[in-house]
């Protein structure tokens, strides 16, 4: 049987040297880096994994990590049954702590450097086809027939969330001037807080106009500011609601596998490759920070990003 794995230390369990030098990190991740809450709190949840057991090696200071100390935490974490997944991460966020220690001066060398981990498996999820894409939004779009705010807010949700390969979290972040319907182009947030724009097709333009014209008006109430997509008490939606809606109109599409939103991201980037769009043009469009993540999908390249996409898209 597997073992759970062990519980992180909290930063005051640490030694005084290494606890300051974690409040600093937090810092940095936070402040510099402008990482969100989430990501942060996992960072130092491994980073203070590390320095305990640092700590119980006998090291006194952060400059005598050393790649020997580095492996012998990571083969602890493998043998209370973490997955490959799980130690990859932490092998990046020892990678990225003795990176900053290095320059900022904490220690005279950068220990991680060379530091490897087992390949996390990475299987895609699973993907509509275009015709099961297709069947999610007509039965939306059947349900918001008779002009009902939520429903015209669903279809225009699903459009742009299919059109574009957009996070969850950015669509819910989107307000009224990110949208460029001139150019028919979304201004997006992402991930690390860096903008990038985004393409989207007829379909999805028109679910948005109908959606800001007639919807959106009747459920606005006082505190969305100018969010794009509000919920039914008329605030900004938030995710959770956005995968509900997600869920449930994917159980309307007979034979279609039980994806979210992030389903739909996977499938926008799928059926453009498909389609003949390049590698690097998807990676823009997804706001990959590295190409192989991209890869995960495919090898097939052309070129031009609006282009590709005018061109690939089976609702552009």
């Amino acid at each position: 049987m597997t073992a759970p794995p062990a519980a992180e230390p909290a930063p005051d369990e640490l030694p005084e040297g290494f606890a300051r030098v974690l409040g600093s990190y937090e810092r940095h991740l936070a402040a510099e880096r402008d990482l969100t809450a989430h990501t942060v709190r996992a960072y130092l949840g491994d980073v203070a994994g590390l320095l305990e057991h640092a700590a119980r090696l006998g090291l006194a200071d952060v400059a005598d990590l050393d790649l020997r100390s580095l492996r012998s935490w990571l083969a602890k974490q493998q043998s209370l049954g973490l997955s490959r997944t799980t130690l990859a991460r932490r092998a990046t966020a020892a990678r990225v702590f003795t990176a900053w220690l290095h320059r900022t001066g904490l220690a005279p060398r950068d220990a991680g450097a060379t530091l490897g981990a087992p390949r996390a498996h990475r299987p895609l999820p699973s993907v509509l086809r275009a015709d099961e894409a297709r069947e999610l939004i007509r039965s939306a779009a059947e349900l918001a027939d008779d002009g009902s705010p939520v429903g015209l807010r669903d279809v225009a949700m699903l459009e742009l969330l299919y059109a574009t390969g957009i996070r969850v979290g950015e669509l819910v972040g989107l307000d009224v001037d990110d949208l460029d319907r001139e150019r028919n182009v979304v201004r997006v947030l992402g991930k690390g807080r860096k903008e990038r724009t985004v393409p989207f097709g007829h379909p999805a333009a028109r679910a948005l106009d109908r959606w800001l014209a007639q919807g959106r008006p009747a459920l606005l109430a006082d505190g969305a500011g100018a969010a794009v997509f509000v919920g039914a008490r008329g605030r900004r939606i938030d995710q959770r609601a956005v995968r509900t809606l997600v869920h449930r109109r994917i159980a309307d599409v007979p034979g279609a596998p039980d994806i979210g939103p992030h389903g739909l991201r996977h499938t926008a980037a799928t059926h453009l490759l498909e389609g003949g769009a390049d590698l690097r043009s998807v990676q823009e469009l997804l706001g990959h920070a590295s190409l192989a993540t991209t890869q995960l999908y495919t090898h097939v390249t052309t070129d031009r990003l609006r282009a590709a996409y005018r061109q690939a898209h089976p609702r552009a």
